[in-house]
C-alpha cells in the first residue's frame, strides 16, 4: 500500500515581489557556519514543503566536514533578500552507478536517507526553475542532472515534473522503490493488532516473558540530551559488536562516520529533535533506536541490537514500543529509512513511502539529444524504472 505523507498545513507563503527577486547562488562552507546563516537555514527547514533532516544545518554541516573534507560539494541556496527559499547540496561525478557517464546531482552519502532539497512552501516552482537554469548555463562535462532519493509524492516532486513539462525538458524516473512507513490514526495497540497475526503477537509476548526471566527488562524513552554522550558510545559499541562490525560497515568502523553520528545526535538533541529508545536487560542496552523528529514527520535514523539475544527478537520488541509514535499529536508519520523489502520492519509497519531517482536533461540541444538516448536505453534496461507520461520531450 502506498501512502502520501501529510505536509505542513496552512497557506504556502509564495515568494514576494516586494521582498526582491530570487537569486540562486553558491554559499561557501565558512559562510554557512555563521549565526545569521544558521538562523536562515533553520527558518527554511521549519517551513519546508518536504521535511528532510539530512539537509538541515545540524546534520549537513558535520556530514560535509566528515565526508567531504576537500570541499568539492557545492551548497546552492535560493535567496530572496534576507530569506532563504531553498537549499540543496550538489556534486559532480564522472561515474553513474558504475558507468563512465559524467553528471551533476544532489550530494548524498550512505547515512543520508532522503535527497529532497529544503524548499519553502510555495517556492517549489521557483526553486526548480532556478536550479535547472543554473545547470543549463554551467553544465561543465555533465551530460545530465541526477536527483537521487526524492519522495515521489508531494508538491516538491510535482513541481519538478511541471517545470520540466513546461520547458520541454526531458525527465525520467529511472528507479523506484517503496520503503516501510508508519502512518495511521490507530492507537499503538490497535495498530499492532492489525499489523500482526494473533500467533505472532503471542510469540512476541512469549519472547518478552522469556527475556524478562534473565533479569530486569526495561524500555526507556528520551527526548533530551541527558546522558547523550554515554548513550552514543553504547550505541556505537553495540553496533560494532554485531554483523555490521564484522562486515566493516558499522559506524564505528570509520572515524568519519562515528564522528558524524555523534555530532548529528548532539545537534538534534540540542534542538529537541532527537528521540532515543532503549531496551535494557539488567541495566545494559540490548536494543537501541535513534529517531529524528521533523514535524509533521519523523525519521528512524539508526537502530541496533545485541545479537547474543537474537532468539528473543529484541529489535522487534523495541519496535513494538516505538509504535508509541502513533500517539504523538505532533507527528503524522515516521519514515523507516530502511531498505525496500526489509525483513523485519516491513512486517510491522504496513504503510509504504515511494522513493525514486530522477534524471533530467540540461544544457543545449546536442547535450539534451545525447541524454535522451541515454535515458531511453536506461529505461529499457531497468525493470523498476519508468518514464512518466509526457515527461520525455
Amino acid at each position: 500500500m502506498a501512502w502520501l505523507p501529510h505536509h505542513r498545513s496552512g497557506e504556502p507563503p509564495a515568494p514576494s515581489r516586494e521582498a526582491g527577486r530570487c537569486v540562486l547562488r553558491r554559499i561557501a562552507i565558512g559562510d554557512l557556519e555563521t549565526a545569521a546563516s544558521r538562523e536562515r537555514w533553520d527558518a527554511l527547514a521549519a517551513t519546508a514543503a518536504e521535511s528532510n533532516p539530512f539537509h538541515e544545518s545540524w546534520y549537513l554541516l558535520p556530514a560535509l566536514a566528515a565526508l567531504d573534507p576537500a570541499g568539492e560539494t557545492q551548497i546552492m541556496v535560493l535567496e530572496q533578500g534576507e530569506r532563504w527559499l531553498g537549499l540543496l547540496p550538489i556534486a559532480r561525478s564522472r561515474h553513474y552507478y558504475g558507468r563512465p557517464l559524467p553528471h551533476r546531482g544532489n550530494w548524498l552519502h550512505g547515512n543520508a536517507f532522503l535527497g529532497a532539497p529544503l524548499v519553502a512552501r510555495g517556492a517549489e516552482t521557483t526553486f526548480w526553475t532556478a536550479l535547472l537554469d543554473h545547470a543549463d548555463t554551467r553544465p561543465g562535462p555533465a551530460l545530465f542532472f541526477h536527483l537521487a532519493d526524492l519522495p515521489l509524492a508531494g508538491s516538491l516532486t510535482e513541481a519538478l515534473r511541471q517545470v520540466c513539462a513546461a520547458q520541454g525538458r526531458a525527465i525520467g524516473l529511472v528507479h523506484r522503490e517503496e520503503r516501510a512507513l508508519l502512518a495511521s490514526a490507530l492507537s499503538p495497540e490497535a495498530y499492532l493488532d492489525a499489523a500482526l497475526s494473533g500467533k505472532k503477537r503471542k510469540e512476541l509476548r512469549r519472547q518478552h516473558a522469556r527475556l524478562s526471566e534473565l533479569g530486569p527488562l526495561d524500555c526507556t524513552r528520551s527526548r533530551d540530551g541527558a546522558g547523550l554522550a554515554e548513550w552514543t558510545e553504547a550505541f556505537l559499541n553495540l553496533e560494532a559488536a554485531g554483523w555490521k562490525g564484522r562486515a566493516g560497515s558499522a559506524l564505528a568502523a570509520s572515524p568519519a562516520t562515528a564522528g558524524l553520528f555523534t555530532a548529528a545526535l548532539r545537534g538534534a538533541a540540542e534542538r529537541g529533535r532527537l528521540e532515543r529508545l532503549t531496551l535494557t536487560l539488567q541495566g545494559r542496552p540490548i536494543a537501541m533506536l535513534a529517531t529524528f523528529l521533523a514535524s509533521p514527520g519523523a525519521f528512524a535514523f539508526k537502530t541496533t541490537f545485541d545479537e547474543a539475544y537474537a532468539r528473543f527478537s529484541p529489535g522487534v520488541l523495541l519496535q513494538r514500543e516505538n509504535l508509541a509514535l502513533l500517539a504523538d499529536p505532533a507527528l503524522e508519520w515516521c519514515d523507516s529509512c530502511a531498505a525496500a523489502d526489509h525483513p523485519m520492519i516491513d512486517h510491522l509497519w504496513r504503510e509504504r513511502r515511494a522513493i525514486g531517482r530522477w534524471s533530467v536533461a540540461i544544457g543545449g540541444r546536442a547535450r539534451r539529444g545525447a541524454f535522451a538516448l541515454l535515458l531511453k536505453a536506461e529505461l529499457a534496461r531497468s525493470t523498476k524504472g519508468r518514464c512518466p507520461s509526457g515527461d520525455i520531450a
